[in-house]
This record gives C-alpha cells, structure tokens and sequence, in this order.
C-alpha cells in the first residue's frame, strides 16, 4: 500500500456473516465455511450448507492453490476510477479443496494466462481495513 486508496471498497453482503472471511485476509490467510454434518467446504460466505442445507458449519483455512478454471480479459473498466487497471485477468480460480472463487489473476502478462494453469493466493492490502485476494502463477 504505497499511497491512499480511491477506489470502490468491497461491501459484504453481511458483515457478520463474513467476518471471518475478511479477518483471515488481514493475516494473508485464505478460510472458508465447512460443514461440520457432510464436511463440504464452500465459498461464497452463507447461513446453509448449500449440499445438505445443514447450518452446522465452521471456517477453515484452506491451502490457497489451484487452477485457472475459466477467465476473461477486462478491457473496459466497469468504473473510470479502474482504468488504470485495464487490461486485467477476471478469472474463476477452482481452488485444490473444491471450491471455486472469482478473483483477479495478477504478476502475469494476459498474454500467458491459460486455462488450468497452476495459480497461488497472494494479499493486497489495499487501506488498513481491507484485504483483497489475489491470485499469481505458481
């Protein structure tokens, strides 16, 4: 974090729901809800299991690995503050312990990205609050 951030902050769904999830960020870990009734571990953060819709869940922190399963290039920025940004890998990551995440794909040329390619976790502090998750070639 070199200078102060500007643009749009994430804005969960609900906090309380996804504390965990943004704390763990703050350590540079990656967790997820698990089902402690069918052991399914999800993502996004919700109330259900969404396999057995037990709500005996607990987070878990997983490895932060896995492939590229699908992506695009942004060209166009949803929003003028990201055009700086552009262009930039939107990707579907399929993460080693099942689920799958939508995130950016960063420290690779969009000319290299490839469809099952090996990618790791990485953090970006953007303010003192807020910690996105990342993906990089592994």
């Amino acid at each position: 974090m070199t200078s102060e951030y500007t643009k749009p902050l994430p804005r969960p769904i609900s906090e309380e729901r996804t504390r965990p999830f943004w704390d763990a960020t703050k350590r540079h870990e990656l967790v997820m809800p698990r089902c402690k009734t069918c052991d399914q571990k999800f993502f996004y953060p919700r109330e259900d299991c969404p396999k057995c819709l037990s709500n005996n869940l607990e987070w878990v922190q997983v490895s932060g690995k896995g492939r590229l399963h699908s992506f695009t290039i942004i060209r166009q920025p949803a929003n003028p503050v990201f055009i700086e940004d552009v262009p930039y890998i939107y990707a579907m990551v399929q993460l080693d312990e099942g689920p799958r995440m939508i995130s950016t794909v960063v420290q690779c040329d969009i000319k290299d990205a490839e469809i099952d390619m090996p990618l790791v976790a990485v953090f970006d502090d953007i303010t003192p609050e807020w910690t996105l998750v990342k993906f990089k070639p592994a």
